[in-house]
């Protein structure tokens, strides 16, 4: 009997086999690289461009964001026109090339034959499960044949219709788009051109300052889907501040070599009388993408209105032009202006040195390699912490060279090595740093951020506060903040608006630290605000060298960031604050209201009362010989009384009068909340003296008085209401 063969261990033989396979693939396979074009390319989303409509945002975005920064390094008001064209069917065919070429044979082979069939057999599915009758069955069965129209929107459908000659078809829009951005500012040399719009993660903010962008990716990303959707280049028109010249440009991405292919680039005469640019320097970027206007119409619209409210110093103009024959007619057409509300702009931002708690290893390696081969040689480590690092001063750096050793603080940066560099970096995370100055930012300022939402959103009642410049990170930040009232736009509860470095920020709301703050962290009640029925807006605007971003899209901050957190969180409670004390006025001055105007809807009764009381001692005093109604300046009064008229209007001119030395108290409130301030409305009893009778003849002057009247102006015996009314009246209290 054969010995039996051992059973094969699981795991250890086929195994083998298959490592040998994937090795023997891994070694016929070559190591490829990609450019920095073809990796955005593939992994758009991180740069925003999602989907169509993301990418028709984030271009709009990118385009306004750079016309900004170039308006304001030359610190010159910004003027940003957007014009959004809509193409119709034949305009883009005409942009392609592709009208003459596209012809439907067979229409089957397209996706929108296949969805429109699909779509009518479950809407006869529908009808059959509904009980509907075997007729309208067979006429759902007519319907499904192979001759099913296209819609002429689609790809397919445009081609077919155009081969049919159906003229009003091919002037239906199209999902694709022009997109033109206009702006004031300093112009691009006609040399760079090319790489700054053609290079992707060639820029020129790769330094530690607050800046709205710095990889240099956006407009380059714009680019990039525009190749992919339609294969259609950018162009430019250029002009700088001092030239008689303007630059145009024409020029395509080389996605593998990650370089710019230019097609065109000349220079033109700028014309005097009709210049290119009236002010004389800006630049104008146009482009054709894919887009979805329907579903991000209202983004880009808030964008907009957004960037006007962190900006008023700009001036934005925003032109849609729908896509058919009579664009000018179509009531998707529109055009809005975003008026400039003030003249004062935000200092620019200083460039400073990075904190010496804010660096790294490599970081600090990349410091040493960007000096001179000179520099390297003749600069010791402790010269370089002074030199290089900002919150470092002599006497410090000569500190942390003790702390080092004599050795490494006295080496030459060329001969330091990966270990020497370790322990540098080790000391710097250890050692204690006087936190980074502030000074270096340009927030919009509490005055653009009050004037912006007073524009924009026209609030009842509004207060900001600025908190001073802190450090996350080694990085300072700015928080500063609007709590609004009221206002149009604003739905009852709370609204969450939200800059970073003054950009809007519209998505990924939820998991942003201020909107966890502002729903979470904030008593509202406490301060007589009421998150269900008032409506609440809440502007947060952060500014730093470095927003610590929480995703991909660089849409959010996360609430870890425990500095922030608190900033944001006292800044929006210092604005409760303020705002509470003047709901506190504006309710004393709605009772002074209502005071007011229910004496004024009295005055008639009181002077009819008045009137009464007069005539009654008139006649009383004809017939009886009191010593106090025989008196000079009662007997004056009563011989001559004053008519009922006489009284209303000198009760009238009383309460005006007493409003007017309250206005006057009041002008310092008014002119600070805009809605009054604080102030005294007396009785009208207390008010008003008409006749100043002793206090020894008042119990005479009543008791000619047989009977009262109350405040309707009826007499009724015995009443007392309006008796004494005017009894204090005539006793001067």
């Amino acid at each position: 009997m054969a010995p039996k063969r051992a059973a094969p261990v699981p795991g250890l033989g086929a195994p083998r086999k298959r490592a040998n396979k994937q090795d023997v693939r891994m070694q016929q396979s070559k190591l490829k690289f990609r450019s920095p074009a073809e990796f955005f390319a593939e992994n758009k989303n991180i740069a925003g461009f999602d989907n169509a409509g993301k990418s028709l945002y984030t271009t709009v975005r990118e385009f306004v964001e750079n016309g900004l920064d170039a308006a304001e390094a030359v610190h010159v008001l910004p003027d940003i026109l957007i014009k959004i064209e809509e193409l119709s069917v034949h305009m883009y065919q005409q942009l392609t090339k592709t009208s003459h070429q596209e012809k439907v044979l067979d229409p089957t082979l397209y996706k929108e034959h296949v969805e429109q069939k699909r779509a009518k057999g479950i809407a006869a599915k529908n009808k059959k499960k509904a009980g509907s009758q075997m007729q309208e069955k067979d006429e759902v069965d007519d319907t499904l044949s192979d001759d099913v129209p296209l819609r002429a929107g689609s790809k397919s459908g445009t081609a077919a219709a155009a081969t049919a000659g159906d003229a009003d078809a091919a002037y239906l829009p199209s999902n694709m788009f022009r997109i033109t951005v206009t702006d004031n500012g300093s112009g691009m040399p006609h040399e760079s051109i090319p790489q700054m719009m053609g290079r992707v993660l060639a820029g020129t903010k790769y330094c530690v300052r607050q800046n709205r962008g710095k990889f240099g990716l956006g407009s380059k990303m714009a680019l990039i889907w525009s190749k992919m959707s339609t294969g259609l280049p950018i162009e430019i028109w250029s002009q700088q501040r001092g030239q008689k010249q303007y630059s145009h440009v024409i020029l395509d991405i080389d996605i593998t070599n990650n370089a710019p292919n230019v097609i065109e680039q000349t220079r033109h005469s700028a014309n005097e009388s009709t210049p290119f640019f009236p002010s004389g320097h800006g630049t104008t970027v146009s482009l054709i993408i894919e887009g979805n206007w329907t579903s991000y119409r209202s983004k880009i619209v808030q964008y907009t209105r957004q960037m006007a409210v962190i900006t008023p110093y700009a001036e934005f103009k925003l032109q849609f032009i729908a896509g058919s024959r009579m664009a000018e007619q179509d009531s998707r057409s529109f055009s809005v202006v975003f008026q400039r509300r003030a003249d004062k702009m935000p200092p620019q931002a200083q460039e400073v040195k990075h904190h010496p708690s804010s660096v790294n290893q490599l970081l600090i390696k990349q410091l040493i390699d960007q000096l001179s081969e000179s520099k390297q040689q003749s600069m010791c480590t402790v010269d370089f912490l002074h030199k290089e690092f900002s919150n470092i001063d002599r006497k410090l750096a000569e500190r942390l060279g003790l702390e080092l050793g004599e050795e490494l603080a006295d080496k030459c940066l060329e001969a330091l090595d990966v270990d020497d560099i370790r322990r540098l970096d080790t000391l710097l995370k250890a050692a204690h740093f006087d936190p980074p100055d502030g000074n270096c930012l340009s927030p919009a300022g509490e005055y653009n951020l009050r004037l912006g939402v007073l524009k924009e959103i026209r609030p009842e009642l509004i207060a900001t506060h600025a908190e001073p410049a802190e450090a996350f990170e080694g990085h300072p930040f700015i928080v500063e903040v609007a709590v609004s009232l009221g206002g149009v736009s604003i739905k009852p509860g709370i609204t969450v608006h939200r800059f970073a470095n003054r950009i809007p920020l519209l998505f990924e709301a939820g998991n942003d630290v201020v909107t966890k703050t502002v729903l979470k962290n904030i008593p509202w009640s406490t301060y007589k605000i009421s998150t269900t029925n008032d409506r609440i807006g809440v502007f947060v605007s952060i500014v730093s060298t470095k927003i610590p971003f929480k995703g991909t899209g660089k849409e959010y901050i996360g609430d870890d960031a425990t500095e922030i957190r608190q900033c944001v969180r006292r800044a929006i409670m210092q604005c409760c604050i303020q705002l509470r004390s003047k709901i506190s006025r504006r309710s004393e001055l709605k009772d002074q209201a209502d005071r007011r105007r229910n004496l004024i809807k009295y005055v008639p009764n009181v002077a009819r009362a008045l009137s009464s009381l007069w005539n009654a001692v008139s006649i009383d005093a004809s017939t009886q010989e009191d010593e106090d109604l025989q008196a000079p300046d009662i007997r004056k009064w009563v011989q001559t009384p004053p008519t009922e008229k006489q009284l209303a209007q000198q009760l009238l001119r009383s309460v005006e009068k007493q409003d007017l030395a309250d206005a006057l108290e009041q002008q310092q409130a008014v002119a600070a909340d805009g809605i009054g301030g604080r102030g005294r409305t007396k009785d009208l009893a207390e008010a008003i003296l008409l006749l100043p009778v002793p206090r020894a003849t008042s119990n005479a002057l009543f008791a000619c008085f047989p009977t009262s009247v109350d405040v309707d102006g009826k007499e009724k015996p015995g009443g007392s209401c309006s008796v004494l009314l005017l009894k204090r009246l005539a006793v001067g209290l």
